[in-house]
């Protein structure tokens, strides 16, 4: 395939009046899939090095479902558009950086680079790969659940515990995954219960030491969490018992948001994310992942310095083989 081949495009893309005139570029130096934080973030250090990026994003973050983003300096207790937004607007105003709303549906690797197809036949190819898909999380089947994601049933101690501090909490996990996050919400709030929801699979090491700080455990099944425009109430057991609690905490399954890892080949951590390596390259060459989908620190302080690194990295890369 030859890259510098231009197909004529109906693509609608974002940014600068500049760009009116090379809307059918199809070449880039790097394609970035996904325009969240991690995305823009490796998007800004491209573009300040003059570097012809595409940003190609489906409008889907992970977070979109939390009312309110924190632990991020300058933008604590930000509305997560918000931050997004100003972002955006921040990296489009460099000239070489392009926004494409859409979704990516492959990617394959090519003579000098990769293409990535775009659901609706657009074709794009680029010399580096930046992924910054993101997870999305598998909530269970449980009534009142999803209503209440990100709002008071919420993933993270550091985003959101302070916000929660002294309500009466649940946590829905058991193992080590309930008792990491009982040790990290305990001081916290006096009130604390661990919901195992029919796992039972604490050490005795690990249940003297919850026993210790006198934090629950409850082992039936949760069978509905009963709550009102997210705000939760309590929790109705398998045994017809009901829990108040005003906060809970839940650590459900997740999986990658794209399978776009697999068409290049990029292997996976035993936990599900793409290994990457500490300048975030990926174990295939010149394909490299940033956020969540990478780590499993999900935070946007995390995104934004996962994805500058990803950026610089990459521009490196480019200076290598051109230099």
């Amino acid at each position: 395939m030859n890259f510098q081949r231009t197909f004529k495009m109906n693509f609608p893309f974002g940014g600068h009046d500049k760009r009116k005139n090379m809307e059918e570029k199809t070449h880039f130096d790097v394609i970035i899939i996904g325009g969240s934080y991690a995305g823009l973030s490796a998007a800004m250090a491209l573009g300040r090095s003059l570097r012809d990026v595409l940003i190609i994003d489906n409008g889907q973050p992970c977070n979109r479902f939390t009312p309110h983003s924190h632990n991020f300096i300058t933008h604590d207790g930000a509305i997560p558009a918000d931050i997004t937004d100003k972002a955006k607007t921040q990296v489009m105003a460099y000239p070489t950086v392009r926004f494409c709303k859409g979704h990516a549906v492959s990617a394959s690797a090519q003579a000098g680079g990769y293409s990535v197809l775009i659901e609706g036949g657009a074709l794009y190819s680029g010399r580096k790969l930046i992924l910054a898909t993101g997870v999305r999380d598998v909530l269970p089947d449980i009534q009142g659940f999803a209503e209440s994601w990100g709002k008071t049933l919420i993933h993270c101690p550091y985003c959101h515990g302070y916000e929660v501090r002294d309500k009466k909490t649940g946590i829905m996990a058991s193992g080590e995954r309930g008792f990491h996050i009982a040790s990290l919400v305990n001081n916290l709030t006096e009130e604390l219960t661990i919901l195992t929801n029919g796992n039972d699979d604490f050490s005795k090491e690990q249940i003297a030491k919850l026993q210790k700080h006198n934090i629950g455990i409850e082992q039936e099944k949760v069978v509905s969490i009963l709550q009102k425009n997210g705000e939760i109430k309590g929790v109705v057991l398998a045994d017809a018992r009901f829990l108040s609690f005003e906060v809970m905490y839940a650590a459900p399954l997740f999986e990658q948001h794209s399978d776009i890892y697999r068409d290049l080949g990029c292997e996976r951590t035993e936990m599900g994310h793409i290994k990457v390596d500490q300048f975030q390259q990926t174990t295939v060459n010149g394909v490299f992942a940033c956020g969540d989908c990478s780590g499993m620190l999900r935070s946007v302080a995390y995104a934004v310095a996962t994805g500058n690194i990803a950026g610089a990295m990459v521009n490196h890369q480019l200076v290598q083989e051109d230099f």
